[in-house]
């Protein structure tokens, strides 16, 4: 079996269209643009990398960019006071602080003093905790991003077995809360979990987000199953998945590559995430 390549490209492009029609007829009945406000503390280069993504795709589609650098030294107090004033600022949709964080600073606690009606990247805990009680608000936008790759795919959700490899509260955890919303029975695997591949060979759906090059191969994939590879990790050949993504695609029905699967969804789904944030804005006034 030769698994279909799933085109995160062309779906992530699909989204920014309907973004940038939906961002216009915004801007008509406000008399603004939606804004996301990033903020960037210290020169990681990766981080410069992934906060001008951000705010290129923005201007794409009509969303303003607000964005603030900060020095590497920055305390804690003025890192939230900035939050807060972004908080205050009614022409602001969404915010964003790019982690990692310089290690003297304190991320939690940072992401908590987000305002949750615009926490666009779905963080705070207010917004976590709406997801794992099932009524979420702004949800993360990687997984909403594998949520959008399987609807778009026609992938039947709703009474399936999904595994999902990693379980970290950025991808892991608000994934399988996403798969259950939509009626999926759902494993969830980690670093400790016995006959790794033995469980993920179960999966009708196998999400992996563990951020280990090529862990999971063919003896992990049931035949006919649907992979998303969440993983990036840069190797002497390159960028790689968590999937050995030649192996599995004997086997799989549909895959994800790396890059071009997940990754370009994320962006898609921020820009999603604060069109949205804006609209529940304006209505609550």
């Amino acid at each position: 079996m030769a698994a279909r390549v799933i085109d995160g490209k062309a779906v992530a492009a699909a989204v920014k269209e309907r973004v940038k029609v939906d961002a216009a007829a915004f801007a008509e009945e406000f008399g603004r643009a939606p804004a996301l406000a990033t903020v960037l503390v210290g020169e990681d280069p990766a981080s410069q990398v992934y906060i001008g993504g951000k705010r290129k795709a923005s201007g794409e589609v009509g969303i303003r960019s607000v964005h603030h650098e900060l020095d590497a030294a920055t305390r804690q107090e003025d890192l939230e006071g900035l939050v807060g004033d972004l908080n205050a600022d009614e022409e602001v949709d969404g915010i964003l602080v790019q982690l990692p964080l310089p290690d003297h600073l304190d991320s939690d606690a940072v992401v908590a003093t987000i305002d949750p009606a615009k926490d666009v990247d779905g963080l705070t805990p207010v917004n976590a905790g709406l997801l794992a009680h099932g009524t979420p608000g702004l949800v993360s936008c990687t997984p909403a991003g594998v949520m959008e790759l399987l609807a778009h795919e026609g992938v039947e959700v709703e009474g399936a077995h999904a595994v999902v490899v990693g379980r970290s509260k950025l991808v892991g955890v608000p994934v399988a809360r996403l798969l259950l919303m939509g009626n999926a029975t759902v494993t969830m695997c980690h670093s400790r979990t016995r006959d790794l591949d033995a469980v993920c060979a179960q999966a009708d759906i196998l999400v992996a987000a563990v951020g280990v090059p090529r862990l999971l191969g063919k003896d992990a994939v049931k035949p006919g199953a649907v992979v998303i590879d969440v993983g990036i990790n840069r190797t002497e050949d390159g960028l790689v998945g968590d999937v050995d993504f030649d192996a599995a695609a004997e086997v799989a029905s549909a895959i994800t590559p790396v890059p071009g699967g997940v990754g370009p969804m994320t962006i898609a789904m921020l820009l999603h995430n604060t069109l949205a944030a804006g609209r529940a804005r304006m209505a609550s006034r």
